[in-house]
């Protein structure tokens, strides 16, 4: 188990992802808290989670987490729906004493949402899998057909930055248009790497439908779990740093696209310190 939670209102918050599609949650957790300081841990050297086994998933988790606390951060958010799915119970039970936030399919607001009563959840195959997923659907979605589309390469795509384009285009159109012939009216983004792809998602579904990205409600619970207010105004003032399991340079390149400033990489510690 780690250490217990650090007082200082100053420690940073950890977020973690598979790769850099938790850049998407990190930038409302920015914005809802601009003036605290953050780390981002990328696992880009082994992703994406949505095809490796769950034990490999909670055990980079695990890690991850660990490399948190010996950061000294205050609490922590799951940005990866995989993890959050497959292992969120285990790791809240690892770590009672702190505040361990994670992103999950928002199934609840679709549901009240769809007009026609069916419902695409977009995921990694971990995820429509999961337990958790199962979970969600059965719990906040009487009434109503959800079907969980597995996305294999959406991950990848955006990993190597591939957002736009013939090739990503048609790979997004083969799993959106069996979710829209259907008769889904409601897209849930149930992959924190996909929030980059909804500008091409949003063009394939057309305007009819409502594509639903769970970040925001994400950070909001951050806010209130660390008893702040969301800001109004947010200008963010709090430092930034950005870790990653794979190719500092490389995934760094991508991350400065993603996130629209400059990023500078630095490799994720070996161990706790």
């Amino acid at each position: 188990m780690g250490m217990a939670a650090p007082a200082e209102p100053d420690a940073p918050i950890g977020v973690f992802d598979s790769g850099v599609g938790g850049l998407s949650v990190l930038r409302e957790v920015q914005r809802a808290l601009p003036h605290e300081r953050l780390i981002y841990a990328a696992d880009s050297g082994y992703a994406p989670y949505g095809d490796k086994p769950p034990d490999v998933v909670q055990a980079r988790a695990e890690h991850i987490l660990e490399l948190f606390r010996h950061a000294g951060c205050k609490a922590a958010v799951v940005a990866c729906n995989t993890v959050t799915g497959l292992s969120i119970q285990a790791l809240r039970e690892r770590h009672p004493d702190w505040p361990i936030v994670a992103i999950e399919p928002a199934v609840k607001p679709a549901a009240a949402l769809t007009r026609t009563g069916v419902v695409g959840v977009l995921a990694t195959r971990n995820t429509v899998a999961s337990p958790g997923l199962a979970r969600l659907i059965a719990t906040h979605a009487g009434g109503v057909h959800v079907l969980p589309q597995a996305c294999p390469g959406w991950v990848e795509r955006v990993e190597r930055g591939e957002l736009d384009g013939p090739e990503t285009e048609a790979a997004v159109a083969e799993r959106v248009r069996p979710l829209l012939a259907a008769g889904a009216d409601v897209l849930v983004l149930g992959c924190t790497h996909y929030p980059f792809l909804r500008p091409v998602i949003e063009r394939v579904a057309g305007p009819a439908v409502a594509v639903l990205d769970p970040a925001p409600a994400v950070a909001r619970e951050l806010a209130r779990r660390l008893g702040r207010a969301p800001a109004s105004d947010p200008a963010p003032s709090g430092d930034v740093t950005f870790w990653t399991s794979g190719d500092p340079a490389s995934v760094g390149a991508v991350m400065t696209r993603l996130w629209g400033r400059p990023v500078h990489a630095r490799p994720l510690p070996d161990h706790p310190r």
